[in-house]
């Protein structure tokens, strides 16, 4: 797997889904600042997973959110300090933290997903639905070959 060959950054399929990655993370912070949200990425990636089940142990929002528990105990600490979110110990194991949407938290994310709601249609304005789905497709496919390699 080590090849000692030079690679074109630039004709790199994987270093340009890096490149938007990074773009609409970017596009994605201006438009909360221009909504005036007080909102990093990394806290909507969080809000919007609890939203959909709420209560989470913090362990499982580290690994789905694919950070570590340092990084996570520290956004969450953050969260607690803007009133996003709540820590609780689990009923049963108090070893376990749980974690909460506040009401504030609930109304963040709904001024937050109109912006979302917009914003991935208007960047994806430019391709074609056949082209969308393939592109999903491709990456669907990469993205299990990472899977597998890491194994």
């Amino acid at each position: 797997m080590n090849n000692t060959k030079a690679i074109d950054l630039n004709a790199h399929a994987l270093s340009w889904v890096g490149k938007i990655h990074y773009d609409f993370g970017f596009l994605v912070q201006k438009a909360f600042r221009e909504n005036g949200l007080d909102l990093s990425k990394e806290q909507w990636s969080v809000l919007k997973r609890l939203n959909v089940n709420d209560g989470q142990p913090q362990n499982d929002l580290a690994f789905i959110t694919h950070r570590d528990k340092t990084s996570m105990t520290i956004l969450i600490n953050t969260m607690e300090s803007k009133n996003l979110v709540v820590r609780k110990s689990d009923e049963n194991d108090r070893r376990v933290n749980r974690i909460f949407l506040t009401d504030h938290g609930k109304e963040i994310i709904q001024k937050v997903q109109p912006i979302m709601y917009d914003l991935i249609p208007a960047v994806q304005e430019s391709l074609s639905e056949e082209e969308i789905e393939t592109l999903i497709t491709v990456l669907k496919k990469i993205k299990t070959k990472i899977a597998d390699i890491a194994e």
